[in-house]
């Protein structure tokens, strides 16, 4: 039987393929064969819109996993914190120049910080005897929990100053955090969204460079389902009850797309589907302008990354980064640093994922389980493949979609269809459609 599948595996993945698609035929017909066909394209339209926004929430955790192999399952609490912060800096009339500095300032020396060595910090006093002498042991020991307290809290800005040396480079840091600092709180309303937006970046930049630097990288060398599991640990525990306890409970409304019609837009869009196509279509096709802004946005970003990843020297790094770390380390870079930049832009993906899917929707603790959605589009397009992301994420919205239009008034859509879909093509395609298959030679 074995060798029976292994010499026709092609004809029967065909088989396959045709059996999927005739059932897809078959689970459609309902709806097609109804007078009233409108609501197939309207259902199909709002699946990819709703699926491009997936699909950049499967960038996030793709950009992730191909720089250190981490599944990061924190990365939807990471949407809601990112998402959170422009809200608060977005409707807040004026913001705290103290605040708005200490923000400043823990970005830029968290992002100097990753360019210096870890034996910057590094103690080399020698830990007395216990046997010998417990009272100099006790006396070491308070004193090292005293210094491990006190670099938590300062030794990213002795790692900035190492950094920077020369008192040029100090004025530029300070420079820097200066001219962030006014583009927090210069201004009331007028300015709002350069406050979200300079805000809610320096707060996802900080917020993914802290996760690494406390999280991951003491975790280099240990198996990698421990950094899996502290990323878990991490999203429904750490920053789930930071999130309750700074933004509490209650679901926000962000109002970003509030004032669309001061600009010519309309909140809804309606297709004449009867003018084009008569009166066998059923009626018309309606799309929110809230969710096509979302769409064309998270495109946007996700081109925007693609150029970066594809064009810039960081980007070259990172490429090269997540084929061959050893290899990568072995031409002279410093890989520490790229898997850093790595969360950092990782956490601003999440932050802009968070921003429009609460645009488009609210801010509320559900936000997380968007991502839980994602997951099938990552596995669904390959692990490490970006462009399997977009492609993904689109097809699970598209399903979601589509499930909820056949069996309405239940959860099929949005917990059971993806998972079918998603099972069906790694029956098929282990890796994805667009993964890599690697194979390991002992």
């Amino acid at each position: 039987m074995t060798t029976f599948f292994e010499q026709n595996r092609r004809y029967l993945t065909i088989l396959a393929y045709i059996i999927v698609l005739l059932l897809a035929v078959v689970w459609l017909a309902p709806v097609v064969s109804q007078p009233k066909t409108y609501r197939l394209a309207q259902s199909g339209l709002t699946g990819i819109m709703v699926g491009g926004v997936y699909a950049l929430v499967a960038l996030g955790i793709v950009v992730i996993n191909k720089a250190s192999g981490v599944f990061n399952f924190a990365h939807g609490w990471m949407m809601l914190v990112g998402g959170l912060v422009f809200y608060s800096f977005f409707t807040t009339e004026a913001i705290s120049a103290p605040v708005a500095a200490v923000l400043a300032a823990f970005t830029v020396a968290m992002g100097l910080s990753t360019l210096a060595s870890d034996d910057v910090l590094r103690s080399d006093a020698l830990a007395p005897s216990i046997d010998q002498n417990p009272g100099a042991f006790l006396v070491y020991s308070l004193r090292q929990f005293v210094r491990k307290i006190f670099l938590v809290i300062f030794g990213i800005f002795i790692q900035a100053a190492y950094v920077l040396k020369t008192p040029l480079r100090i004025a530029g840091a300070i420079g820097v955090v200066i001219v962030l600092t006014l583009a927090m709180s210069l201004g009331g309303y007028e300015l709002q969204w350069l406050h979200a937006l300079v805000g809610s970046i320096c707060g996802a930049s900080l917020l993914g460079l802290t996760i690494e630097r406390y999280t991951i990288r003491p975790l280099i060398g240990q198996p990698l389902f421990a950094a899996v599991l502290v990323t878990l640990a991490l999203g429904e525990g750490v920053i789930r009850g930071l999130t309750q306890i700074t933004w509490g409970s209650v679901e926000l409304t962000l109002p970003i797309f509030a004032d669309l019609s001061s600009l010519g837009l309309p909140q809804t869009i309606i297709f004449d589907s009867k003018g084009a196509f008569g009166e066998a279509f059923g009626g018309p096709i309606v799309i929110k302008i809230q969710l096509l802004m979302a769409f064309v946005l998270a495109l946007v970003t996700f081109a925007g990354f693609l150029f970066f990843f594809q064009r810039t020297s960081i980007g070259l790094a990172m490429r090269a980064t997540s084929e061959n770390q050893q290899l990568a380390q072995s031409v002279g870079l410093r890989v520490r640093v790229i898997l850093a930049v790595a969360w950092a832009i990782a956490a601003l993906l999440a932050a802009t994922a968070g921003v429009l899917q609460g645009g488009s929707t609210s801010l509320s603790l559900f936000m997380p389980l968007v991502a839980l959605r994602a997951f099938p589009a990552v596995l669904l397009g390959g692990l490490e493949s970006i462009g399997g992301a977009l492609i993904g994420g689109l097809v699970i919205g598209f399903v979601e979609q589509m499930s909820t239009l056949l069996f309405p008034g239940q959860q099929t859509g949005t917990e059971l269809a993806p998972y079918v879909v998603l099972m069906i093509v790694l029956v098929i395609r282990p890796e994805g459609l667009f993964g890599q298959k690697r194979i390991e030679r002992i």
